[in-house]
């Protein structure tokens, strides 16, 4: 006979103010990649199939603007209320916990200043309800800890292989958190810092098991944390969804779908694929069409042809591009010139152009970069800088079109056999390059997700999100595969 699973709860601690990065504004309603923090952290717990339900505990003042950005948002819908907090951590958590109700669920408490949570870590946490009561989640100290006196002097300096660095979330049962808290109120010399610390105290009995964290799930404090954490949501990057419905199934069916450089590569595929799931697709390019990108009127052209067709328009993929290698000081005009306008003005005036159709079918736009755009390498210089700039011109649309439903990603292949690839670099060995039906996949796959604002990565063996010690080598050394 098999037991029922516990709901499980995530409560969002966003009591906090900004006073500690300098600001008179939460520090959770501050944006990054072109969301709050808070958005960031409450979708990545929306996301978890572990969740049940989100309830977020927000600054007393800002309540009002946390259910504005919260509630009723596609994407969102796990979230059930947003309630004041308290004057502290401690009265938050007891604020909470009257809220939730009598029935026995696993509560996750959350720093909503934490918005890089690996999804793996709520998944552990979950899983580790089930035997015990009470979770933590720490990481192994990289540095040296030592104790000082009252003078600042060292007094102590602690066996390191023993200690841990607390993050969040923190798990109960809910009738043992709350237990620890009643135990707690009636302790007039009360003081924790965390809800661990209020069973550790008042529970001793209770085991507390720690679920490893994450590097990555780093907390937003000073103002060298906001900047961090924007180079980490920029630089970092996603796996589309693997969706057996986009190729087979209803979900993308009867779409109207524009792709710009469809005659070749991995344009040819998307307008393939994109058939063979039903879409109404419109394919143009310079050679069959005579459509130039970086050329407002052929773009133009090509999206009102595609309207009359089709009634409208629900996504556009634009995966022209031109790349040539070498020196910059060696280049010529033309090569320059090619290079910026079909890679970024090109990227540039199919959004301007398509943004009102877009807007009238909540629709999708699809850009294309590369794994150079992390850092320039020599003899790429424009290819990366312009693919860097198709990045953040994404980023910004997904932010600056977010009131009219619109969808802005960019996809991020590693290195894949296209025409353009074997013009540059003849043949290579088998398995060592992405074939372009693959990358085509993952733009399917994208076009029927909610997704906006994501860099989505394409590789033979793809991370699930790519961790922090990653990030920071492919920033300080360049990306360890060639920029295509």
């Amino acid at each position: 006979m098999s037991v029922a699973r516990l709901r499980t709860i995530a409560v969002v601690l966003a009591g906090g103010t900004g006073s500690r990065v300098g600001l008179d504004i939460p520090k959770q309603l501050l944006k990054v990649a072109g969301r709050t923090v808070i958005e960031h952290t409450v979708e990545t717990l929306n996301e978890c199939p572990e969740i049940d339900e989100i309830i977020v505990m927000m600054a007393s003042d800002f309540v009002a603007d946390a259910e504005a950005i919260l509630l009723g948002k596609p994407g969102l819908q796990k979230v059930s209320r947003v309630l004041a907090g308290g004057v502290d951590r401690n009265d938050t958590t007891r604020a909470a916990l009257a809220a939730l109700g009598e029935d026995e669920v696993n509560v996750l408490f959350h720093d909503a200043v934490r918005p890089l949570l690996p999804a793996g870590v709520v998944r552990d946490c979950v899983a580790a309800l089930e035997t015990y009561e009470a979770v933590d989640v720490a990481i192994a100290s990289a540095d040296t800890i030592v104790r000082v006196d009252e003078h600042g002097c060292i007094d102590d300096i602690p066996d390191r292989s023993r200690l841990r660095r607390g993050q969040t979330p923190q798990g109960f049962r809910l009738s043992t958190i709350r237990r620890a808290y009643e135990e707690a109120l009636a302790d007039p010399d009360f003081r924790a810092t965390d809800d661990c610390g209020v069973v550790l105290r008042y529970l001793p009995d209770v085991p507390i098991y720690v679920v490893a964290g994450d590097e990555q799930n780093m907390k937003v404090t000073y103002p060298i944390d906001l900047f961090l954490v924007d180079k980490l949501f920029q630089l970092g990057s996603h796996v589309a969804e693997r969706r057996d419905d986009s190729l087979d199934g209803d979900v993308l069916r009867h779409k109207a779908i524009v792709v710009f450089g469809g005659s070749y590569g991995i344009g040819r595929d998307v307008v393939r694929l994109a058939e063979k799931a039903g879409c109404r697709v419109h394919s143009f390019s310079r050679s069959t069409t005579g459509t130039y990108v970086e050329q407002p009127d052929t773009v133009h052209a090509a999206l009102a042809h595609a309207t009359r067709e089709s009634g409208g328009i629900d996504a556009v993929v634009v995966s022209a591009a031109q790349l040539a290698t070498g020196p910059l000081a060696q280049m010529t005009d033309e090569q320059v010139l090619a290079q910026v306008n079909v890679n970024f003005v090109g990227a540039v005036t199919v959004a301007r152009a398509a943004e009102r159709y877009l807007r009238a079918t909540r629709g999708h736009l699809v850009l294309f970069t590369s794994s150079s755009y992390t850092r320039g390498r020599a003899n790429y210089s424009l290819y990366s800088s312009t693919k860097a700039a198709v990045v953040n011109l994404a980023q910004a649309l997904a932010d600056e079109w977010s009131d009219g439903g619109i969808h802005v990603n960019v996809v991020n292949p590693e290195r894949t056999r296209t025409p353009m690839r074997v013009q540059a670099f003849g043949e290579e060995p088998e398995g060592t390059l992405l074939d372009s039906e693959t990358v085509a996949s993952t733009v399917l796959d994208v076009l029927a997700s909610d997704m906006t604002g994501q860099v989505i990565d394409v590789r033979r063996e793809a991370p699930r999100t790519a961790a922090v010690p990653e990030l920071v080598a492919e920033a300080v050394a360049g990306p360890a595969v060639d920029p295509l």
